[in-house]
């Protein structure tokens, strides 16, 4: 593991560039157009979308509750026949098709719409966890958190461009029936582009892995479910990366959320304009980059652990902030005599908030990069996937089932306690047993 080189730079930029072409998917799908185009339009049970708001958590927590179960085979499976690349085109296939199918989905088509989102989210889930399996083969420990903050910085440039294509090539900012011939072709223009984006990827990533062969009377599906129970018996060797994968769960409980709800709450909570949304997305996805790269030099130069719970800290203020914009808003009105909308602070929050938006999983990701043996990243990486799909269905069902009861607006507080909890949980990971424990076990 220590002896591995840096891999060229041809190869780290198609491996980036898959972060680049799957944004496309998480940023218009889940985070910025359909997430409002689903409940206003799909479901229509304005003016509070309380029911599209639950169906889209549902639609969302179903998927993750299907890559919850297979993932961590599918790593498995992955290691033991040295064929990732050809899963990563399989998931990324699934994605781009159920993407461009959304086309399809009209007012009132609630079920289909929420199968096609399954299925495309499903797609985009095994390929993050997939194209995150080639990590620890791309350079030594020492420059992972470089190089995984340099993929995810790009994504979000992936994610701004296509968004930039949606928005203003189809007008898709006009959430109205009139509009709806444009909103509908949202689908085929993000699968399109996750496609010709993510061609680099399959032209120069390699596949580092080998085949083994299969021992007698065993197939690939029960040598992956035997190496998954072996990966599970023997995890307490890993304290480390269990402790880790703990607090990533509760902050990823809260991301998620984030993810999936942050434009919904402007929409509905804040009620910005047009020209607030287009420009909380921008400015996001500027600042979101610029903490993937700046965090993953930082976690270079200073302890993963300590960049992680700086990453975690923001986020636990930026989401109480954004609870209580409304009296930010008076306090600086009335500290500065300026007259500013709820809108523009929320604006300003949200910009800061984006710092911690690439980097806190860019560092986890490298975390478990480093903790990962040679011969288990298939595995660890899926575990990972494993942690982050089970606390999606946990936090977004949170929120959905709170903001029933309690509207959007007071739900929104769920999030700071989930990133409280990962905060107190990643202070018990020891970093340098964490590696050597890998380097002990790399070549098993």
């Amino acid at each position: 593991m220590a002896d591995i080189k840096r891999a060229s730079k041809k190869e780290l930029f198609g491996w980036a560039m898959f972060d680049f072409a799957n944004s496309s998917y998480t940023t218009v799908i889940i985070t910025v157009v359909f997430c409002i185009i689903f409940p206003r339009i799909i479901v229509g049970d304005g003016p509070e979308y309380r029911m599209g708001n639950l169906l889209w958590s549902t639609s969302l927590s179903v998927s993750y509750l299907i890559v919850l179960c297979s993932a961590p085979l599918f790593g498995a499976m992955m290691d033991y026949t040295g064929s990732k690349k050809k899963f990563l085109f399989g998931s990324c296939f699934i994605t781009v098709i159920s993407t461009a199918a959304l086309y399809f989905v009209g007012p009132g088509n609630i079920l289909p719409g929420m199968l096609l989102i399954i299925l495309s989210n499903v797609g985009f889930s095994y390929s993050e966890s997939f194209v995150s399996s080639f990590l620890p083969d791309l350079g030594p420990p020492e420059d992972l958190g470089k190089i995984s903050g340099y993929a995810w910085g790009l994504g979000y440039f992936g994610g701004l461009l296509s968004t930039a294509v949606v928005v203003f090539g189809l007008n898709a900012g006009v959430y109205t029936m009139d509009n709806f011939p444009n909103l509908r072709m949202v689908g085929p223009v993000t699968g399109l582009f996750f496609l010709i984006a993510a061609i680099p990827t399959f032209l120069w990533l390699k596949e580092h892995s080998l085949p083994r062969t299969l021992p007698g009377n065993e197939n690939y599906f029960t040598i992956g479910l035997k190496r998954l129970r072996k990966t599970f018996s023997d995890i307490r060797d890993y304290k480390d990366l269990m402790v880790l994968l703990t607090s990533f769960f509760f902050a990823y409980c809260g991301l998620s959320i984030v993810i999936s709800f942050a434009f919904i709450y402007g929409d509905q909570v804040v009620k910005w304009s047009g020209t607030t949304q287009i420009l909380m997305f921008v400015i996001t996805q500027f600042t979101a980059a610029g903490g993937a790269f700046l965090f993953g030099f930082i976690q270079d130069k200073w302890k993963a652990k300590q960049t992680l719970i700086l990453t975690l800290v923001i986020w636990l203020i930026t989401v109480s902030l954004i609870y209580g914009v409304s009296e930010a808003t008076f306090f600086i009105n009335s500290l500065m005599g300026t007259s500013f909308k709820e809108e523009h602070v929320f604006l300003f929050i949200g910009s800061f908030a984006g710092l911690g938006l690439g980097s806190t999983q860019s560092a986890c990701r490298a975390m478990v990069g480093l903790f990962s043996p040679d011969t288990k990243a298939g595995e660890f990486f899926g575990l990972w996937a494993f942690a982050g799909r089970l606390s999606s269905i946990f936090g977004l069902m949170s929120l959905g089932l709170f903001q029933i009861f309690f509207g959007l607006h007071k739900a929104i507080l769920v999030c700071s306690v989930f990133f409280l909890i990962a905060v107190i949980v990643i202070l018990f990971v020891d970093e340098e047993r964490g590696k050597m424990i890998a380097l002990k076990h790399s070549g098993e």
